[in-house]
């Protein structure tokens, strides 16, 4: 008998939790989120553009100091899944500072890693998002309901 209440009470709480999940449609990453091909092109488009505009400009700009070799690892945006409105966007970076000791040959590595949120407007919807940063330089754009550019938000976390 004592069996039987705990598998009904667990039984409950599984079936809840379940439900629970299946009602509460949260944040998922854009690239999940997106279902036409144009927008997943858009948006594959717009992470290739960044990471080319940043290769550009490197060297004269966020490279100069310790790290010389700044790269770009990923761009991700979080988006609700009820209201289609981005969440949050990130852009993450890496770079190292190797020196050679002369008298061993040892090299010593130091390595940096950064996370620079990206500002965007509370209601901001992916399509507005999306069309606001295609184009050749996303990284210029004006992210919508900001007054702020890609670029803007990497002054001071870079």
């Amino acid at each position: 008998m004592r069996s039987s209440l705990v598998v009904a009470v667990l039984g409950l709480s599984v079936s809840s939790v379940a439900v629970a999940q299946t009602s509460n449609r949260g944040f998922v990453d854009i690239a999940s989120y997106l279902t036409s091909e144009a927008d997943i092109t858009a948006w594959y488009t717009l992470r290739s553009n960044l990471t080319q505009n940043f290769d550009d400009i490197c060297g004269d700009t966020f490279c100069e100091g310790d790290y010389s070799n700044i790269q770009s690892l990923r761009f991700r945006c979080s988006v609700n899944q009820r209201s289609g409105n981005i969440g949050q966007c990130v852009w993450v970076f890496a770079a190292s500072n190797e020196e050679v000791n002369y008298f061993t040959g040892a090299i010593t590595v130091e390595t940096q890693s950064f996370t620079c949120p990206i500002a965007v407007a509370p209601g901001t919807s992916v399509s507005a998002f999306l069309s606001a940063l295609s184009g050749p330089s996303p990284l210029y754009a004006t992210v919508p309901g900001t007054g702020q550019t890609v670029y803007d938000n990497l002054i001071g976390c870079l």
